[in-house]
């Protein structure tokens, strides 16, 4: 058991893990609420970008430590989001800062916390829990300030929390409808000689709880992006493609168990495999489900990639570029390999496959974030690997149709 002194301030709350540990701090955020939030305990390594991290949906139904020793010194804005709430069921850090220092804060973590319905705990070993997952694995956790549950009613509550396994919380976080996107990187943008005008893609960006700043880097680079549900069927998306109006696919991140997501495998096994190839691009979860659709397998990982600072390994370039990751599945190589898919990334700490690519047609992905928020922008050239894939394939396609009519 590790205890958090008192605080007059802010009401005693608990991190309770299914193998019985109890982390006793101080709440913040949605306190009195009655909350006791069952969830996967994971951590994440990064030292900044906490609110694009809280906004992610990739982390939906988790509870998110930050190892990070003092958060929420930069507060929180309405720029740096990554969709449109506070995805993490619960968010648990070692020291609170007691008030924002950044020119561009609105308002501090603890309100936004509580604006957003999110319980979180401030006080506890960080460390000590990341090496309890380090070594046993992510398990589950209830996260809690109320103080008429005992601690033998937590941890049952704990062991009986639903695995993450088998999980699809797609339809969780994906939109409903058909929807435009247009936002760029505005200011953020390292481009500065403005998009090509003698091509503008159109992409098809299925949507299984997609990060905005993904979104943006698309349009960036002059991309037209209509973001459509998750459970879009291949007839539509291949109706789209004949009809000319979109050039390429893009299937996002997203949280829970990529297997358990069956209807949009089935169809990017339906879109991907047929004739003709639809250049397609995939990030994350998006990388799992295409492996998935080929006919590759995933597993779960120990304790999951989540953090800034991930080495990854590009074998078709030789270099090693620094990655933003956040995952708990991975795709096994050796079933990817079986079915002809090409290994290019490979994740230098665990060996673990980072990217792959169908060497017979158009469509590649990965398993980290090129996009980064937060994180570094040693990936980004991806993005731009996906326009000139969908340029050359729509000029093979315009050569291959004036042959035939000759």
């Amino acid at each position: 058991m590790s205890s958090a002194p008192p605080d007059a301030t802010r009401p005693p709350g608990r991190l309770v893990l299914a193998d019985g540990t109890i982390f006793i701090g101080r709440a913040f955020g949605a306190v009195g609420r009655g909350l006791a939030v069952q969830a996967e305990v994971v951590f994440n390594t990064a030292l900044t970008g906490y609110q694009e991290s809280l906004t992610d949906p990739s982390y939906t139904g988790q509870i998110l430590v930050q190892t990070a020793t003092q958060v929420g010194n930069t507060g929180t804005n309405p720029e740096d989001v990554e969709s449109r709430k506070v995805q993490v069921a619960g968010f648990v850090v070692r020291e609170l800062a007691p008030r924002p220092s950044n020119f561009r804060a609105d308002e501090g973590l603890p309100s936004y916390l509580a604006r957003h319905g999110v319980l979180g705990l401030e006080g506890v070993d960080t460390r000590a829990i990341t090496k309890r997952l380090r070594t046993a694995g992510s398990v589950s956790g209830v996260l809690t300030d109320r103080a008429d549950l005992s601690d033998d009613q937590l941890r049952q509550m704990a062991r009986s929390a639903p695995s993450m396994a088998g999980q699809n919380l797609v339809p969780l976080v994906g939109c409903s409808s058909r929807q435009s996107w247009s936002e760029t990187l505005g200011d953020w943008s390292p481009r500065r000689d403005g998009a090509d005008a003698t091509f503008r893609p159109r992409v098809l960006a299925l949507d299984c709880g997609a990060k905005r700043n993904i979104l943006r880097h698309l349009t960036d680079r002059g991309c037209d992006v209509v973001v459509m549900p998750h459970s879009t069927d291949a007839a539509r998306i291949r109706q789209m493609y004949d009809a000319g109006e979109i050039d390429g696919l893009f299937i996002s991140n997203g949280p829970g168990d990529p297997a358990a997501v069956g209807r949009t495998i089935q169809t990017l096994r339906e879109t991907v495999v047929s004739d003709p190839a639809i250049p397609t691009f995939g990030i994350c979860l998006g990388h799992q489900l295409l492996a998935l659709a080929v006919g590759a397998k995933t597993f779960k990982l120990k304790f999951g990639h989540r953090g800034t600072n991930q080495p990854v390994f590009n074998r078709e370039s030789g270099r090693v570029e620094i990655t933003s990751q956040n995952h708990g599945f991975a795709v096994d190589p050796k079933s990817l390999e079986a079915v002809g898919g090409q290994a290019t990334h490979v994740h230098l700490n665990d060996g673990t496959l980072a990217g792959f690519r169908l060497p017979d047609r158009p469509v590649f992905s990965v398993q980290y974030h090129p996009e980064a928020s937060p994180g570094p922008h040693d990936s980004a050239y991806l993005f731009d690997e996906f326009v000139r894939s969908m340029a050359a394939h729509r000029r093979s396609v315009g050569q291959r149709a004036t042959a035939e009519r000759v």
